[in-house]
């Protein structure tokens, strides 16, 4: 795949081109058909780089093939652009390609390519709604028929080949989309062989100098790395050989761990590139997969394995179709990684979904179910993408139900993720975890190989603030959902109070008057939105007082207009004698959660809005009052971060804060990690409600261990 990759890298002519693609797929009459087509209609048309621009579509055709081996796909994939870029129609692509071509060309062209000059800036807040965009649109045409999802990434792929003739800021723009957008997709197909590729041409203009460090590692090492290659090929196969192994029935091979992979290594462990264990492995392909454990047995006995870093994928593949045994072990003086699969887990660990196409009537095991589950009616581009993207990255974990069934959840998953991924109402009526017979929190972080049990209650168990904790877009799309029904029905509940203090009236009353005065429906809104208060104030004091009712002017000169009152951090508008605010023992709201406000005598004492005795005390129809934070909403952040032992390191850090709006509540430095380092717990204030935007660009200067929100945890 890299001598393909590279030579396409080279190609600037239409006829080196097709000559390439010639070497993936037999160029029929209609193949050929298809060529001469996309050269006629992008006839006259030039790439940025200069070469005519159907160089590009031949190209991309050629590196379908090759993944995929099918005939429409490649036909497809040399007709992308012709829609969008030529007078072409659909119909002429479908009366002379046939349907299936014209529905694939359909979808890559409804997916909204994001053309170099239309792309935002790296650090734009447009960035990631562009991104997620084009994630949602792929992922929801790919429903209908994964071939088009599959020739769009390898659309990407030479379109990342090919960047250099671009300005470094769209470089990096176009590399960071594909990083978290057509990646992970890859991933999740289990196409690694485009995956590792989109992963590494990324990080190339993503973070240049770690790029710049690795190459120059894996080349200046080239010649021992290989030989240590050599060498542990040649003593396993010796050893398999001597064991009962015929030579025909096992083919083995090495790899070197693809650039970006490394570099993820050494950031979660925190170790250099020398002490990354399974910088090399040895591939061991035989037949079948009893074949696969015979072998792991062999080797174990020869060679001490490392336990802890022990993975069985044939037992329990991962969701793409992944399955191989990892074993690392110490080949004398050497650590070496030992992967084994049968020949046919090896074309699916290659190729994934694709191997569907690559090698005719071949099953895969790949769980598409994913791209169903998916959250698409979320309530914006942002929020679908953010939900949705922790599915998506690649590592994950598996734990196990007692009964010995099998999920697999995304590193960091706790209890509750585990809950929602059983089932829905599981997740909804969890009380509490028993992980390994051990009896704990929901919010549980769970390790490969726990056995988890949840225990359940007959009425749901609200906590928004588990929102946080959880990393499924199951479990964070279902605890939104419910938590912004208990906020309508509050708010609902809280309005009525707010007005029938207000008029010294019931409920009830209210409720009716509402009725009739047509804004039952968003009553809702008042609590949060001081001139919707005030208008319906209005409309039922212009009904109570009207002048056809009898004793209407005694009433309404009994009536106490409601005033704005500002208290502390408080305001409150309010026709009750308010000089005291206070805050009850059973909740902690900070400066910008929703809040409620009861009155006792002329106090005003404050609730989380979510806070149970405060849901009570609504329920019992308490005399309330609207209240709103003074200012603008503030939100806190703690984070870790791995400071550099070196001077200057800290300013450098809090010119960034500066920089980013982010105020400093306290600061605490921590145990060194190595000689050269040592951490610092940090907590940070701001108005800004971006905390991806914070946490990339902290991430992008400063290795960062740990970030996340500060926000109460109350009660159920």
């Amino acid at each position: 795949m890299n001598e393909f990759i590279e030579k396409i890298r080279r190609i600037k002519t239409v006829d080196e081109a097709v000559r390439v693609l010639k070497y993936q797929i037999e160029i029929n009459d209609r193949v050929q058909k298809a060529i001469d087509f996309s050269i006629k209609a992008h006839e006259g048309q030039f790439r940025k780089s200069g070469e005519p621009y159907v160089t590009h579509p031949i190209l991309v055709a050629a590196i379908t093939a090759s993944i995929t081996g099918d005939e429409d796909m490649t036909i497809a994939a040399l007709l992308h652009d012709v829609v969008e870029d030529t007078p072409i129609t659909l119909e002429e692509i479908k009366e002379a390609f046939g349907e299936r071509v014209a529905l694939l060309v359909e979808g890559l062209t409804k997916i909204d390519e994001l053309r170099t000059d239309e792309l935002p800036a790296s650090s734009s807040d447009e960035k990631l709604i562009k991104s997620a965009l084009t994630f949602r649109k792929m992922l929801l045409i790919s429903i209908k028929d994964l071939s088009v999802l599959v020739i769009k990434l390898c659309d990407r792929v030479h379109n990342m080949m090919t960047l250099d003739s671009l300005p470094s800021n769209k470089q990096r723009r176009i590399a960071e989309e594909t990083m978290v957008v057509y990646a992970p997709i890859a991933h999740r197909l289990g196409i690694s062989k485009i995956k590792n590729l989109l992963e590494d041409l990324s990080f190339k203009y993503i973070y240049p100098n770690e790029y710049k460090f690795i190459d120059e590692y894996i080349k200046s090492h080239k010649q021992g790395l290989n030989l240590r290659l050599n060498d542990a090929i040649d003593k396993t196969k010796k050893l398999l050989l001597k064991n009962g192994f015929h030579r025909d029935d096992i083919e083995i091979f090495g790899r070197v761990k693809h650039y970006y992979s490394i570099y993820l290594k050494m950031q979660r462990k925190g170790v250099s590139i020398e002490e990354v264990l399974d910088l090399i492995a040895v591939r061991v392909l035989v037949k079948e997969p009893i074949a696969c454990y015979k072998a792991l047995g062999i080797l174990h006995l020869n060679f001490n394995p490392i336990i802890s870093r022990f993975k069985d994928y044939i037992a329990l593949p991962k969701d793409n179709g992944y399955q191989t045994i990892h074993s690392t072990l110490f080949l004398d003086e050497d650590i070496v990684e030992a992967q084994i699969r049968t020949f046919d887990m090896h074309k699916v660990a290659e190729y994934g979904v694709a191997a569907h196409w690559k090698y005719k009537n071949e099953t895969t095991n790949i769980n598409l179910d994913w791209i169903n589950n998916l959250p698409f009616q979320s309530e914006s581009i942002e929020s679908f993408y953010e939900n949705a993207k922790a599915d998506l990255f690649s590592e994950d974990i598996v734990v196990f139900s007692p009964k010995g069934d099998h999920y697999t959840l995304p590193k960091g998953s706790v209890a509750l993720d585990y809950a929602y991924a059983v089932h829905s109402d599981i997740g909804n009526h969890a009380t509490a975890a028993i992980v390994n017979k051990e009896k704990t929190s929901l919010l549980k972080i769970l390790k490969n190989g726990d056995i988890v049990k949840i225990i359940t209650q007959d009425t749901p168990r609200l906590h928004c603030s588990w929102l946080d904790s959880v990393k499924t877009s199951k479990a964070k799309v279902a605890i939104k959902s419910i938590c912004n029904q208990r906020l309508k029905e509050i708010n609902e509940k809280v309005a009525l109070n707010i007005l029938a203090t207000i008029f010294k009236s019931s409920a009830k009353d209210i409720t009716n008057i509402a009725k009739k005065l047509n804004f039952c429906e968003n009553i809702y809104k008042i609590v949060n939105n001081l001139d919707s208060l005030k208008e319906a104030v209005n409309k039922i004091s212009q009904y109570k007082y009207n002048k056809e009712q009898k004793f209407w002017k005694i009433l309404k000169r009994r009536f106490k207009k409601p005033q704005t009152i500002d208290l502390d951090f408080f305001t409150f508008y309010t026709n009750k004698p308010i000089t005291s605010v206070e805050f009850d023992y059973c909740c902690n709201p900070k400066f910008g959660d929703e809040i409620v406000a009861f009155v006792e005598g002329n106090k005003a004492v404050i609730h989380h809005k979510l806070c149970s005795k405060a849901y009570e005390l609504i329920k019992q129809d308490k005399e309330m009052i609207f209240v709103k934070w003074q200012g603008t909403k503030s939100m806190r952040y703690r984070m870790i971060v791995s400071l550099p032992n070196k001077k200057g390191t800290l300013l450098e850090l809090l010119k960034l804060f500066n920089k980013l709006s982010l105020n400093v509540t306290s600061i605490e430095f921590g145990i060194k990690n190595s000689q050269e380092a040592e951490f610092c717990k940090i907590e940070v204030e701001t108005s800004s409600d971006n905390k991806n935007k914070i946490k990339d660009i902290i991430s992008k200067k400063f290795k960062l261990i740990d970030f996340i929100s500060l926000k109460d945890a109350y009660k159920s």
